[in-house]
């Protein structure tokens, strides 16, 4: 199992996630992010389910020694959530389900709940991005006759959603670009949409060089578009960039290019989640000629997860 421990005395509750069926051990992954929120910067390892996979555990409710808890009932749910960091402290549940785990009593001793979410809608990837994150977590609730008295835990946990791309589906792209007189290049990729785990294969063809270029690099750049209308907040970071020509190359020359997605911090392509965002990916082909200018072309390439975290 996999779950939040106890931490100090008041920390009474912790929720433990089953292994996946026929597994010994449930796949953890990080889902940190470098964005300026300073409290997501710790790389917490967080158990992974798979979309359609259930949600079943088990909550242990410790009673301090010699005394009694008293409350109005324990209750667990499950919650997807979108939060916009423009818009810290509005949260968007796109999920809520509630399990009632004991009615209303008095605790002597301490208590161990199965809970089961079997059937719960996940319909999107956990994300944690520059301006938004969107995250899935149980949290656990012992409801007493004072709210200040409640005690609450939350446990999140990761959600993958696994897809396949057929080959008809999968097409190969080619582009021409360059300056008139001066360039003309062609550029081909094996094709337009890749899994994570998959390796960007293409080449480049120069057609016309006129121009003295110094060299040649490409770069995967992200893109994450968060909210809607004037409230939108659009960045772009750079996943990677590492150069695939060093020097200047003649007319007819063909530069390979390799590139290994699974040594990079990638997600699938997020088209409009929850009305909320979107994450796109590119492909950033840049030549720098001797006087340092450069030209470049851009080409979007769709990501998806088609094997789940190991």
């Amino acid at each position: 199992m996999f779950g939040g421990a106890f931490g100090g005395q008041k920390d009474r509750i912790a929720i433990r996630f089953d292994a996946p069926e026929g597994g010994t051990e449930r796949p953890v992954r990080s889902l940190a992010s470098s964005h300026h929120d300073t409290t997501r910067h710790t790389k917490e390892l967080l158990p992974v389910f798979q979309a359609g996979e259930a949600i079943r555990g088990h909550v242990d409710v410790l009673c301090p020694p010699r005394k009694q808890v008293e409350h109005v009932g324990i209750k667990i749910e499950l919650i997807g959530q979108v939060e916009l960091f423009y818009d810290r402290g509005n949260f968007h549940d796109f999920t809520s389900i509630v399990r009632e785990l004991a009615p209303p009593g008095t605790m002597t001793r301490d208590e161990t709940y199965a809970f089961d979410f079997g059937n719960v809608e996940k319909p999107y990837e956990s994300y944690n991005g520059l301006n938004v994150r969107l995250r899935y977590f149980c949290r656990v609730t012992v409801t007493r006759n004072y709210t200040s008295g409640h005690l609450i835990k939350e446990q999140e946990f990761v959600t993958e959603i696994l897809q396949q791309v057929g080959t008809e589906a999968n097409a190969t792209i080619k582009m021409e670009v360059g300056i008139e007189e001066c360039l003309h290049i062609e550029f081909e990729y094996d094709k337009a949409k890749y899994d994570l785990r998959d390796v960007i294969v293409g080449k480049v063809y120069f057609l016309l060089v006129r121009i003295k270029i110094k060299h040649m690099e490409l770069a995967i750049i992200r893109r994450e578009a968060a909210g809607q209308g004037p409230q939108q907040y659009n960045e772009s970071e750079t996943i990677t960039k590492f150069e695939v020509m060093d020097g200047a190359p003649v007319r007819g020359e063909c530069v390979p290019i390799r590139l290994f997605l699974a040594n990079y911090p990638l997600t699938p392509t997020y088209r409009n989640i929850a009305n909320k965002f979107s994450v796109k990916y590119y492909l950033n082909l840049v030549l720098v000629d001797q006087e340092e200018r450069r030209y470049f072309k851009q080409q979007e390439i769709t990501l998806f997860r088609g094997s789940p975290t190991k």
